[in-house]
């Protein structure tokens, strides 16, 4: 199979969101005063999890994730807090955060001469825009598709289907999604009809329903894929 049209995820796939989101919960604990140990870190990191779990099912909107997490989040140690300044300054510590994937900038120019790249996510624009800016890959792609923009989030067939309408002479054979989510990238490809790479450098087990049309390990083997 030949595909010319990539389309890749952001997070945990070409920039480190984990090594991202800890600087900025590590910088807004420093500014509100907080301290934060493993284990505060770990049960926000689990709470937000299961916020853009919600939101992937459309069991609660992007608004309301953003409005709600640090009052819900601090509310489980009984504290009242402005979950909204929180979460303003939350946000801007993040988009700080750029760390690039192994490989990711290497893989990026190898591929962009010959294939046409986007980005599809479910992040915030703003925030991805910079990051992506900042890391040196906002060159490599053609457009950025963020789910706030599109009105649509991944893995709603619909989010493709509004991406497939917007690139000019789109072929579904031909496009491929690359991601480290089963849940949402690899879940809404196979829901529009497309072949999929699941990016799974730790080694993770499926145990879902969703099945990968191929499985990496390591960035740079995408090339033998789409080569």
């Amino acid at each position: 199979m030949t595909y010319s049209t990539l389309l890749f995820d952001v997070d945990d796939t070409l920039l480190n969101f984990q090594a991202s989101e800890q600087h900025a919960i590590t910088k807004l604990f420093n500014t509100i005063g907080e301290e934060l140990t493993p284990d505060i870190y770990a049960d926000y990191h689990e709470l937000n999890e299961h916020l853009w779990q919600q939101y992937e099912l459309g069991e609660i909107t992007r608004k309301q994730l953003l409005a709600t997490r640090f009052t819900l989040f601090f509310g489980k140690y009984g504290k009242s807090v402005d979950g909204q300044d929180y979460e303003t300054k939350y946000r801007s510590y993040l988009a700080e955060g750029h760390t690039k994937m192994p490989h990711a900038q290497e893989l990026l120019a190898d591929l962009s001469a010959s294939h046409d790249i986007y980005v599809v996510t479910n992040g915030i624009a703003k925030t991805q825009r910079r990051r992506l800016n900042e890391s040196g890959l906002a060159p490599y792609f053609t457009q950025v598709f963020a789910s706030e923009i599109v009105g649509y989030q991944k893995p709603d067939p619909a989010f493709f289907d509004y991406v497939a309408r917007k690139i000019t002479g789109f072929s579904k054979p031909s496009s491929l999604v690359i991601g480290d989510s089963l849940s949402s990238d690899i879940k809404g490809a196979a829901a529009y009809g497309l072949d999929s790479v699941w990016f799974n450098p730790q080694h993770q087990v499926n145990t879902t329903k969703t099945s990968p049309t191929y499985e990496i390990d390591h960035l740079l083997r995408l090339e033998s894929i789409v080569a």
